[in-house]
């Protein structure tokens, strides 16, 4: 009997994770480690790359073991990942130049102002969607280049690779320095402002105006691709020759775990930050409001399909910072039941921006405040403000979505680990004022990546089988006032006019 198991490597901010799933989307077994968070400076934010590749190993043990399945039950695998988070590498002992710096990091300000004296901050964006920020992959190479000229030396001699996390992962599993695959999908290529959305390869010009030589990036291969990237060796983690063969970066893995496949349908993911992406189909939208246009996702030879995003830096992890570093709640699942000692957030805003804001506004001279304060605040309104926070944000982002789409959205679909906060939830619906459906499956990222890898090799046949296994699980219905939700969010707004300008350029 064929295998008919489906592995996914969802590799995140915080933590890695394998999730085996049966053809009828069902879990059959899923292994979860995190890894450390370095912070060597003020704004910067790197991970450990061979940190990233040792809990990819045990998560993938993990999850076999936990399914009682050998390797040979796997039909295929596919990969998710953290996206923008850069990485260069040496192709002959695989060992990193510098850290992984994480999409949060904001160093490489200086850089995207220096590219922006030309052409402004949307210098690039009709050809890859996306404003100058610090945000994304292409100043954060340039700064690799920079930082160390051995880097440079090595990177145009071609024994330097460039890769975010899924490029550097599906490298490993197909034999690292003793002939790896390296390879991206156009999703993870669209994060890095250096591939042109139309002809899905990378810009010839943007890399001379960057001086980021070509032959340290990957190939660009469809997201689902029946060709297959590679197979892992007999002597990996899965000790097998099993084909990768999907690769999405985790946001648009989500949209493909919603089945969000029509032009007009929308999720919203909450994790370390949050982000909502819509359908746009095959053509390429512009946005006028501050969201970034990007692709969906590419299967096999079909044209590709783009999608406008709005990214918010902190929502889950500003729960884990009163986490980790306020010490107020000793688990991130506490934050709901503190901030239900309170009837409200007690008149204040806690606006996170920790890494400037992103959309709408992309103001990475912002940072974070609590406004509002009076003596009468205690910890349940600071944790209340915040899960509202991340709620706020949302809505920000779908009031500019209704705007470039020009089509009001009537439903959101959610996933993601914040998801199982009740009270956030409904919050959400109520400064909104459109209902919040959660499907039966909240991992939809890892999901997403399991159904691409599946179409490739065939497991499933069409799109429209994978859509026969969405089901809702839990939805909230807005039940606040118009009145007092209109007000609470001209506070919102407020609060986040107060944070800007705080680092002086």
């Amino acid at each position: 009997m064929p295998p008919l198991y489906i592995a996914a490597i969802d590799q995140g901010t915080t933590s890695t994770r394998c999730m085996i799933f049966d053809r009828h989307s069902r879990v059959i077994a899923s292994h979860q480690l995190e890894h450390r968070q370095i912070y060597p400076q003020a704004g910067w934010v790197e991970h450990d790359p061979l940190e990233i590749w040792q809990r990819t190993r045990q998560v993938i043990h993990g999850a076999l073991e936990k399914g009682r399945l050998a390797t040979g039950d796997i039909a295929a695998i596919g990969i998710t990942n953290q996206r923008e988070t850069t990485l260069v590498w040496d192709k002959r002992t695989g060992q990193p130049y510098y850290n992984a710096i994480v999409w949060q990091d904001t160093r490489t300000a200086a850089i995207c102002h220096a590219l922006a004296n030309e052409g402004g901050q949307d210098r690039f964006r009709e050809r890859v969607g996306l404003p100058l920020a610090t945000y994304f992959s292409g100043p954060k190479i340039m700064w690799l280049l920079d930082y160390d000229p051995a880097i440079r030396r090595a990177a145009e001699r071609g024994e330097a690779l460039f890769g975010n996390i899924d490029s550097w992962l599906i490298w490993w599993l197909t034999g690292g320095p003793q002939g790896g695959i390296h390879m991206t999908d156009p999703t993870n290529a669209s994060r890095t402002m250096l591939m042109d959305l139309r002809t899905l390869d990378w810009d010839p010009e943007i890399l001379e105006i960057m001086d980021i030589p070509r032959q340290m990036l990957p190939t660009i291969r469809p997201s689902a691709d029946p060709a297959l990237y590679g197979q892992t060796l007999q002597t990996g983690p899965f000790a097998a020759a099993i084909p990768i063969c999907g690769d999405l970066g985790d946001q648009h893995a989500a949209l493909f775990g919603q089945t969000c496949f029509t032009a007009g349908e929308a999720k919203n993911t909450y994790g370390t930050g949050c982000f909502m992406l819509l359908n746009t189909g095959t053509d390429i939208v512009p946005s006028r409001h501050g969201l970034l246009t990007t692709l969906g996702y590419k299967i096999a030879d079909q044209p590709a399909v783009y999608a406008l995003e709005g990214s918010v830096a902190i929502t889950g992890a500003l729960v884990q910072w009163l986490r980790d570093n306020l010490g107020i709640i000793q688990t991130s699942a506490e934050v709901e039941s503190l901030a239900r000692t309170v009837a409200d957030s007690g008149g204040i805003y806690f606006v996170p921006a920790f890494s400037g804001l992103f959309a709408p506004y992309w103001r990475s001279d912002a940072r974070g405040a609590i406004l509002g304060l009076t003596r009468y605040v205690n910890s349940g309104h600071l944790a209340r403000a915040t899960l509202e926070a991340t709620a706020y944000q949302t809505r920000e982002i779908l009031d500019a979505m209704n705007q470039d789409s020009g089509v009001p959205l009537t439903t959101l679909k959610v996933d993601g680990g914040m998801v199982t906060n009740q009270l956030l939830m409904q919050f959400q619906a109520d400064i909104l004022g459109v209902p919040v459906v959660c499907p039966t499956i909240t991992e939809t990222t890892a999901l997403g990546a399991a159904y691409a890898a599946g179409l490739a090799i065939g497991l499933w046949q069409e799109i429209a089988e994978l859509r026969a296994n969405w089901a809702i699980a839990a939805q909230w219905q807005p039940a606040m006032d118009a009145a007092k939700r209109e007000s609470l969010f001209a506070g919102w707004k407020k609060a986040v006019r107060c944070t800007f300008g705080w680092v002086e350029e």
